[in-house]
């Protein structure tokens, strides 16, 4: 097996990058041809930034199970699709070949099926990282039911408020899920998001942990019980069959939620087409992806990169995806190299906050670990910083390893920024160059372009995107003028990313991070606002505002001023009773890493509170705060310089 589309030269990349910005309808065209189609589109791309409208292969007809599953069956059915590492090392691997895999998601299509759901529903899918999790997604791709998957570090609340805005009416869970030395209870999650609930008909519970669960008849059903009778359903005399549902190009294939400038997650939606073109494309050009390689994305499927790039990038292009179960630092930091050699993996594919994390082990995991099948790294979520860049080559890669630093979002479907492993250059810390397709530009804040460059010799500025890839986000779901105000509308006629880049003369980019009120924590994206909203929950709290701060090991760590009324407790049993209030209502991984009691904000005369002036002394720049004699109360910063934290 071939991918014809695969880049393999440095002059390649800038002939195949010129034809994607001059003619994007052939070019990617002659992409989508690799793939398999019931119908042809009728035209490849049809586009407008202003309402924003954007359609690919507008009028083709398929299925996106076909192409991850069935396509592979005559010749590699008995090739690992997934390998699956679970969070005790002493349990056992399990090896879903390309037809283990078929049968599985067969049968988990006629589940939902058998259970009332039919094309355009919304599935709620809320488990652990277990195989049944890929079987999940991909069986309500088959039946073109709309997934959309939680994170399950997010409380029953967050689940509540997704739950109501998607509109669903099943959901999938487990009983609890492994996570380190953690059992986390799942079913009882749900239970708690659903009390008042009134859309949900159906949940379907895979037996995990063995967790005591509460079971409601009518509504609750064994996962186990109901595949077993799926089985007798879609396999005769050995053959199983399940039909795919048709599915045209831009119809929806799943909703995702992330964090916005606003307390509300939004839900951004993929399509089928154009989605599963770019996931494709990116997997295997940026990894350069050979056939029978082992590629190792650490990721949870309830973010983006593992929906992209631990299922449908790899599964899309035949490839061998290793999932893992657990953490990188249980049983002990030596996880993630034990899983490397045990597996014999080729592409490793994490985030700079878990290779700052196990660089504070320093090498003493990494002894005796044999690394030599390791032939590609690469990051994902943040910027790399050099540091840690420098380390992961050394002492993972032994310098013999590119690595690819990939810039991307929930709303870019995949990567849309980073070097070709072993192709086009690396820059430590840089992402580099855009893929073919992407057409980045640097705006001021009025949106004009910047052509001076700095002292440095760079162009440095807001990072913009002036036409459509395939990935692109279609919508935020049930409310697109949220969408054209969060993306289209900052800088009309421009995609805009709220992330500020770097540029220098060989077009490289750098990322330097957020520009918008949306802090980007361990690789993940919460709204400034969304923690704002949990923490003023709290009886106590009159008003808080929330800023980030550099973080050794998150790379942006939360920062948290609170006015805070009456007598109860001291300032450490407060600070406890905040910190709980935020895991109850977002999850644990919103919660503030420092918390500094104030007796008022900066507020312009307006009442708009200055984040920029809280955000310098969170970082420490304590004397450079610029004019504050327009302040309501100028007063109010010199007490919050004294007691910072």
């Amino acid at each position: 097996m071939s991918y014809p589309y695969q880049i393999t030269s440095l002059e390649q990349y800038h002939r195949d990058y010129q034809k994607s910005v001059d003619n994007p309808q052939d070019f990617w065209g002659s992409v989508a041809e690799n793939f398999l189609w019931r119908k042809k589109w009728d035209k490849v791309l049809e586009w407008n930034f202003t309402e924003p409208k954007v359609e690919w292969f507008k009028g083709g007809k398929l299925n996106i199970t076909e192409n991850c599953i069935d396509r592979y069956l005559p010749t590699m059915g008995d090739k690992p699709a997934i390998i699956w590492e679970p969070n005790n090392p002493e349990d056992r691997v399990r090896i879903v070949t390309y037809n283990r895999l078929h049968k599985r998601v067969c049968q988990f299509a006629q589940v939902l099926k058998n259970n009332g759901v039919k094309k355009g529903d919304r599935v709620c899918i809320y488990m652990g990282m277990v195989p049944e999790l890929a079987y999940a997604v991909l069986g309500c791709a088959r039946i073109g039911a709309i997934h959309s998957v939680i994170f399950g570090g997010f409380s029953a609340q967050s689940i509540a408020d997704r739950l109501e805005d998607a509109q669903a009416a099943y959901i999938v869970t487990c009983d609890g899920a492994y996570r380190g030395n953690k059992d986390i209870p799942l079913k009882s999650v749900i239970d708690d998001a659903l009390i008042g609930n009134k859309t949900v008909k159906r949940v379907i519970v895979y037996t995990r942990t063995r967790t005591p669960v509460s079971m409601i008849k009518g509504r609750d059903v064994w996962w186990e019980d109901e595949m077993e009778y799926a089985e007798t359903q879609v396999e005769k005399d050995g053959v199983v069959s399940f039909p795919s549902e048709e599915m045209d190009a831009e119809d929806p294939l799943f909703i995702l939620y992330t964090s916005g400038s606003t307390g509300k997650p939004k839900g951004v939606v993929h399509t089928v087409g154009g989605y599963m073109v770019w996931t494709n494309y990116t997997f295997v050009n940026v990894f350069q992806y050979q056939p029978g390689q082992i590629h190792f994305c650490t990721a949870d499927i309830g973010w983006i990169t593992g929906h992209s790039y631990i299922v449908y990038g790899p599964l899309s292009a035949g490839a061998t995806s290793l999932m893992f179960e657990g953490v990188p630092t249980w049983p002990d930091a030596g996880r993630f190299w034990d899983i490397v050699e045990k597996h014999k993996v080729d592409i490793l594919y994490t985030a700079p906050t878990a290779i700052r994390s196990l660089m504070g082990f320093g090498t003493a995991p990494l002894q005796g670990k044999n690394l030599s099948s390791l032939k590609k790294l690469g990051t994902v979520g943040e910027p790399i910083n050099e540091e840690a860049w420098h380390w992961y080559d050394e002492h993972i890669g032994k310098k013999q390893c590119p690595i690819v630093d990939t810039w991307w979002q929930t709303e870019t479907g995949g990567t849309l920024i980073s070097n070709l492993a072993g192709v086009t250059p690396a820059i430590p810390s840089w992402a580099s160059l855009p893929m073919p397709g992407v057409q980045p530009l640097l705006v001021d804040e009025k949106g004009n372009e910047i052509t001076e460059k700095d002292e440095h010799g760079m162009l440095k500025g807001n990072l913009c995107i002036k036409a459509p890839w395939p990935g692109i986000l279609r919508t935020t779901y049930g409310d697109h003028e949220r969408c054209r105000t969060n993306y289209f509308a900052t800088y009309p006629g421009l995609y805009f990313t709220g992330d500020g880049a770097l540029k220098d003369d060989q077009g490289n980019y750098r990322i330097t991070g957020r520009v918008d009120d949306v802090l980007n924590v361990s690789g993940h994206r919460i709204g400034t606002a969304e923690v704002e909203n949990a923490i003023n929950m709290h009886a106590g709290v009159v008003e808080s505002a929330v800023v980030g701060y550099p973080h050794d090991v998150k790379g942006q760590g939360i920062y948290a001023y609170v006015i805070f009324s009456g007598h109860h407790g001291d300032d450490a049993s407060r600070r406890q009773d905040i910190l709980q209030t935020v895991s109850r209502v977002i999850g644990p991984i919103a919660k503030p890493d420092k918390i500094q009691f104030v007796n008022g904000l900066p507020k312009t005369r307006s009442g708009k509170i200055m984040r920029r002036i809280l955000r310098k002394i969170a970082e420490g720049e304590v004397s450079n705060l610029g004019d504050t004699s327009t302040l309501l109360d100028p007063g109010v910063v010199d007490e919050i310089k004294n007691g910072k934290l």
